[in-house]
C-alpha cells in the first residue's frame, strides 16, 4: 500500500509482480504508522509523558559511564582542548538529533528509526535498522549492568570495607560464575517498567537529578583547585589531537535518542519529542564541557597519560580524602542505573513496534490492561538481557554496540532525504535546517565514524547482520502485516 501522493516502485520489464524485490521494498504508509500509534494485542500504551519527562529519558540513557572514566582516555589526545573535542563531538551528534527530531515529529511512534525507515526505505532496510537496534540496546543493556555491578562493588567497599565475592561479581571466564549485582540491576529496572511508563519515567528523572548533581559537585570541588597554568599550552597536539580525542568522546553521546521510542506514550509527541530530543542534547553537551574545563584545570593533562584518571581519582587528587570519591562514587551507581532503565524501555517499545508489524512474536505487542505496558515484552526482554549480563562474557559483541547505532544514525538521514523528496507537502512540527545539506553531513559522518572502527568490530557486525537476514527471511518476511495485506 503506498503513500498517499506516491506512485508505487516501478518493477523491471519481465519481473512478476509480486516478485520477492518488491516485497523486500515494501513501504508502510506514515498515516498508517500514525494511525495504529499506541495499539497493542489487547489494549493501548498509555499517553503519560510531557517534555520534561522526555527530555530526561535521553538525559537518562546518554548521561552515563561514559563521562565518568572518558576523560582518562581523551585527555591524553588533545591536552586541555579536550574542552573542544566534547563541542565537536556534540556537533557531530547534533546533525543525526536534526534529523531524529524532525522525524520524531512527523512519525511520533514507538519504533524510532525502526519505523522512520519502514515508512521511508522499505520492510527489509526497517528490519535490519530494527535488528541493529536489538544489538544497539539489548547488548548495551547487559553491558551498562555489568559496569554497575563494578561501581556497586567499589561504592560498598569503600563504605563498608566489605567487597563483593568474585565468584558473584563476574560471569564465567572472567574470574567469576554469576555476575548477581548486573543481573539486580536490570530486575531493579524491570520492576519500575512493570509499573508504567509514568512511574518508570519519575524514577528515572529522580536519578538524573542525583547523578546530574553528583558532576555538579564534582566540577564545584574540582574548580577549588584549579591553576590556571594547567589550561597551558591549550592546544599541545594540534587540531589532530582535538579531532582524534572528539572521536572517541562521540560515543559519550549516544542515548539522545531514547526519546524518539516513547512517541506513542507522549502526551503531545509532534510538539515534544523534536524538543526533547534537541534540549537533551544541549544538557548533556553543556555537563560534558563544563566537566572537562574543571577537570583538566584542575590536574594537570600529562598526568591522565596512563593513570586512568577518572572523575573520582581527580577529587581524591584535589582533596586528599577519599571521602568525595565514595560520594561520585555512588552517583556513578545512580547514573548506571539510570541508563539501564532507559534503555530497557527503548528495548522494549522498539520490539513493541516489531511486533505489530508481524516482524516478531505477537507476545511482544501484548499490552497490560491495567498498567498499559507491554508487560510480557519487559518480562522477556529483562530476563534475557538480566542473564546475558550475569552469566556471559560480552567481549567484543559490546563493542559492536557502537556500529550498529551509527548505522541508525545514517539511516535516519537517508529516512529524512528520502521523506522530504517524497513527501514534501507532509505536515512538520519541526524541520531540519538547511536540508538536504545538514542531513547529508550527518550521513558521512556516521559513515566516517564506522570506518574509524577496528576490523574485529566490523566482523561481530557482519556476523550479526547475517543473523538478522536469516531470522527475516525465515520468519518475518512471511509474517509480516504488510504481507497480508497484499494477499
Amino acid at each position: 500500500m503506498p503513500d498517499q501522493g506516491e506512485a508505487p516502485p516501478p518493477v523491471p520489464p519481465g519481473a512478476p509482480t509480486a516478485a520477492t524485490g518488491s516485497r523486500l521494498t515494501r513501504r508502510k504508509p506514515v498515516e498508517q504508522l500514525v494511525a495504529e500509534g499506541g495499539q497493542g494485542a489487547g489494549g493501548a500504551l498509555r499517553r503519560s509523558l510531557g517534555l520534561w519527562q522526555l527530555t530526561m529519558i535521553s538525559v537518562g540513557a546518554t548521561l552515563g559511564t561514559g563521562i565518568f572514566v572518558v576523560l582518562g582516555e581523551a585527555v591524553p589526545d588533545a591536552g586541555p582542548a579536550v574542552i573542544l573535542s566534547f563541542v565537536i563531538a556534540g556537533l557531530t551528534a547534533l546533525f543525526s538529533a536534526l534529523s531524529y527530531a524532525e522525524l520524531a515529529g512527523t512519525i511520533p511512534v514507538a519504533g524510532s528509526s525502526y519505523s522512520y525507515t519502514y515508512a521511508t526505505l522499505g520492510e527489509l532496510v526497517a528490519w535490519v535498522c530494527g535488528w541493529c537496534l536489538i544489538l544497539e540496546y539489548g547488548v548495551s543493556v547487559s553491558a551498562v549492568a555489568v559496569g554497575w555491578g563494578a561501581y556497586l562493588g567499589e561504592l560498598i567497599e569503600g563504605t563498608l570495607g566489605v567487597g563483593i565475592p568474585e565468584q558473584l561479581a563476574a560471569p564465567p571466564g572472567e574470574g567469576g560464575v554469576f555476575n548477581l549485582p548486573a543481573l539486580l540491576v536490570v530486575l531493579l529496572a524491570m520492576a519500575f517498567l512493570l509499573g508504567g511508563a509514568r512511574e518508570s519515567a519519575r524514577a528515572n528523572a529522580v536519578m538524573v537529578v542525583v547523578k546530574i548533581a553528583a558532576l555538579g559537585l564534582f566540577c564545584v570541588v574540582a574548580f577549588t583547585g584549579v591553576r590556571a597554568g594547567n589550561y597551558e599550552p591549550f592546544m599541545p597536539l594540534g587540531m589532530a589531537g582535538v579531532s582524534a580525542a572528539g572521536a572517541t568522546l562521540f560515543f559519550s553521546y549516544i542515548g539522545f535518542d531514547a526519546a524518539s521510542t516513547a512517541g506513542e506514550e507522549a502526551r503531545d509527541a509532534q510538539r515534544d519529542l523534536p524538543r526533547a530530543i534537541l534540549l537533551s542534547l544541549v544538557i548533556v553537551t553543556a555537563l560534558y564541557c563544563l566537566v572537562a574545563v574543571a577537570a583538566v584545570g584542575a590536574l594537570p593533562w600529562r598526568d591522565f597519560e596512563g593513570s586512568e584518571a577518572t572523575l573520582a581519582g581527580i577529587m581524591q587528587e584535589v582533596t586528599g580524602q577519599g571521602f568525595w570519591a565514595t560520594i561520585l562514587a555512588f552517583g556513578a551507581v545512580v547514573a548506571i542505573a539510570s541508563v539501564v532503565l532507559t534503555v530497557l524501555y527503548g528495548q522494549t517499545r522498539i520490539l513493541f513496534a516489531m511486533s505489530r508489524d508481524g516482524l516478531v512474536p505477537r507476545v511482544f505487542s501484548r499490552v497490560h490492561p491495567r498498567t498499559g505496558t507491554p508487560r510480557a515484552n519487559t518480562l522477556l526482554v529483562s530476563v534475557f538481557c538480566g542473564v546475558l549480563a550475569a552469566a556471559v562474557p560480552l567481549g567484543r559483541l559490546a563493542d559492536a554496540t557502537s556500529i550498529g547505532t551509527l548505522f541508525a544514525f545514517a539511516l535516519v538521514n537517508v529516512a529524512v532525504l528520502v521523506l522530504r523528496r517524497t513527501r514534501p507537502g507532509m505536515r512538520r512540527s519541526f524541520r531540519v535546517p538547511l536540508a538536504p545539506l545538514f542531513p547529508a553531513i550527518g550521513l558521512c559522518l556516521c559513515l566516517w565514524m564506522m570506518g574509524s572502527l577496528d576490523r574485529i568490530t566490523w566482523v561481530v557486525f557482519a556476523s550479526w547482520m547475517a543473523v538478522g537476514l536469516a531470522v527475516y527471511f525465515a520468519y518475518g518476511m512471511r509474517r509480516s502485516r504488510l504481507a497480508g495485506a497484499d494477499r
